[in-house]
């Protein structure tokens, strides 16, 4: 039997289909969620966990608003409208290949899950990946990986190969608590480029940047969901500027999820159109010349695709969809107190993961993805807020051999094995290694035992690569997957966890590895979870600015004033109210 968290999903994908026809009605209303009932009681979940000389660090967020998904997954939503992305690159014209940029922007922030939901945050190392099959018979891939923690950091590669899309990006969100609400800052930076247009290295370029997200209510009062701030698409070859607000609700006046903004020539400082509705239903476009005002894109009737993904069975153990399966399925179950310890397993294992590696002097290293070379002249030039690229050659315009490399980095579909080939990680393009280094990352003879750790960067061992193996395009060094690694397997989890790793096609006459006790010590040896209320269900950032806090005065003092926001456009300041004042 074949195990898949689109399954568990189904129903609740279903409820979110249907709540898009109801948010636009919902909005009218301000009220924009559907809430569940337990979700008025985060409040009292908190203090029944606080006791004196309580440390607040440690206090637990109940699992009922966590999202069925890693962050890693949820990214794939700008992708999941192929009507809106795959035409984009075939206009010919470069204001309306613009617009049609912008209405692919402004069409996957309406797909979420009803209610508040968090995704569940990837730990170091986590990697998720997957496609879609399109009604043309193509296809598109998607690759992220967790590339760092503190900060997090969530890298992630798209291509559709046939209709010359690509798609690079880094995600960094920031928890903020704000009394009565939590934000998450979206910052990072995205990519698109069509591989078929414009006059530079790597094609047509267009910057993308996100707004930021609000949980109003986590403590008293009904509990919200809200984007705010603004975001900017930008295309610096044709001059122009998307600029657009997604607005909060006023202390008085404004509604939920309305989002403005206009396009502009950068050349001349002219506006071209204007932009109004809401991202959760129907939004406008309006030609400032013409005056012309017309439908962009209405969420209302918008049908999204979502990706697939291979079997579990299939999966490596730090691949997202098996790594949470056990929370997935006690959230869903809505088996609070199993999905708690389910989640506290994953994050003290990664806790006792970077201890020992700072015991061990190892710096640690992605496995799929590389630092970008941004400097003068380099492949990414002027990109240096990405920070992280994916780890391949893709200089390539043919579809078929740029969808064999894509395939090459690691499994996408089902039925892919690892190659013997690719099965060692492969040096980062940024790191410059003389013979002594190279030395030091040589395989070691079974017999012979490990040279004690120097300060080095290491990479995850790429266990899963898959078949066809593009041949290599630089010289690859082979290193021992469990040594260089230094993480804990997995696999000696507790019976509770994901379903065993299948065997992978290792070559039988390879050297193998010696195994370093100092290096690989069991489970059970380790470390020891925590039970359930000694681990953090927040985001560190969130965590921190909750120890601050008095509990011991009142959450919202008499005469405190309502958080306001600068208008960036108008230097008008905007005052919202949280959902408990509705």
């Amino acid at each position: 039997m074949k195990h898949s968290i689109g399954a568990l999903r189904h129903r609740s994908e279903s409820k979110g289909s249907r709540s898009s026809s109801d948010d636009i009605r919902d909005a009218d209303n301000e009220d924009t969620t559907v809430v569940e009932p337990e979700q008025g009681n985060v409040l009292s979940h908190i203090i029944s966990q606080l006791r004196p000389g309580a440390d607040l660090s440690r206090v637990t967020l109940p699992t009922f608003i966590l999202e069925e998904r890693s962050m890693l997954e949820r990214i794939t939503n700008f992708m999941a409208h192929p009507d809106t992305l795959l035409p984009m690159p075939d206009i010919d014209d470069p204001v309306e290949r613009f617009v049609a940029v912008v209405k692919f922007y402004l069409s996957g922030w309406h797909i979420k899950p009803p209610g508040v939901k968090k995704p569940l945050n990837p730990i170091l190392g986590e990697i998720f990946t997957c496609y879609w099959d399109y009604p043309d018979h193509t296809r598109g891939y998607y690759i992220s990986e967790q590339t760092s923690h503190h900060p997090p950091k969530s890298s992630y590669f798209f291509a559709a190969p046939e209709h010359h899309i690509r798609v690079d990006g880094t995600l960094k969100p920031r928890s903020k608590f704000l009394g009565n609400s939590a934000a998450s800052l979206m910052e990072g930076i995205s990519y698109l480029r069509f591989t078929n247009r414009g006059k530079q290295r790597g094609g047509e370029k267009y910057i993308l940047t996100q707004p930021n997200m609000y949980a109003r209510g986590i403590l008293f009062g009904k509990m919200k969901y809200e984007l705010g701030d603004h975001s900017v698409v930008r295309c610096p070859e044709n001059h122009l500027t998307a600029d657009i607000e997604f607005k909060t609700k006023g202390w008085v006046s404004g509604t939920y999820n309305a989002i403005g903004g206009a396009i502009k020539n950068d050349k001349t400082g002219e506006v071209l159109y204007e932009l109004s509705g809401l991202w959760s239903g129907e939004m406008f476009i309006k030609d400032v010349r013409t005056g012309q005002k017309k439908t962009l894109f209405d969420a209302t009737h918008a049908k999204h695709a979502p990706p697939k993904a291979r079997p579990i069975e299939e999966q490596d153990e730090r691949e997202s969809q098996r790594l949470w399966l056990p929370t997935v399925r006690a959230v869903h179950a809505v088996d609070h107190d199993t999905a708690t310890t389910e989640k506290a397993k994953i994050e003290d294992r990664q806790r006792e993961e970077a201890k020992r590696r700072e015991e061990m002097n190892i710096d640690w290293q992605p496995k799929l993805f590389r630092r970008v070379q941004a400097g003068h002249g380099a492949p990414e030039e002027g990109e240096e807020d990405l920070e992280w690229i994916i780890n391949a050659n893709l200089d390539t315009n043919d579809p078929k051999e740029l969808t064999d490399k894509i395939l090459s980095i690691y499994p996408i579909v089902p039925g892919q094995k690892p190659s013997s080939e690719q099965a060692e990680s492969k040096p980062s393009h940024t790191q410059q290694q003389t013979p002594q280094q190279s030395a030091q990352h040589a395989p070691q003879p079974a017999s012979q035992p490990a040279a004690p750790p120097a300060r080095q960067q290491v990479q995850q061992s790429a266990q899963h690569a898959p078949q066809p193996a593009a041949p290599p395009t630089r010289q690859q060094v082979q290193q021992p997957p469990r040594q260089q690694a230094n993480l804990i397997d997995f696999d000696s989890r507790p019976s509770s966890a994901a379903p065993p790793e299948p065997a992978r096609n290792v070559n039988p006459g390879a050297a193998q590895p010696a195994q370093s006790s100092s290096q690989q010590v069991p489970l059970s040896q380790s470390t020891t979870v925590n039970p359930p209320k000694g681990s953090s269900l927040m985001d560190d950032d969130l965590s921190h600015d909750m120890s601050k806090m008095n509990m011991h005065t009142a959450m919202v003092p008499q005469g405190q004033k309502p958080l306001k926001r600068a208008d960036t456009d108008t230097n008008e300041v905007d005052t919202f109210v949280d959902a408990a004042e509705d």
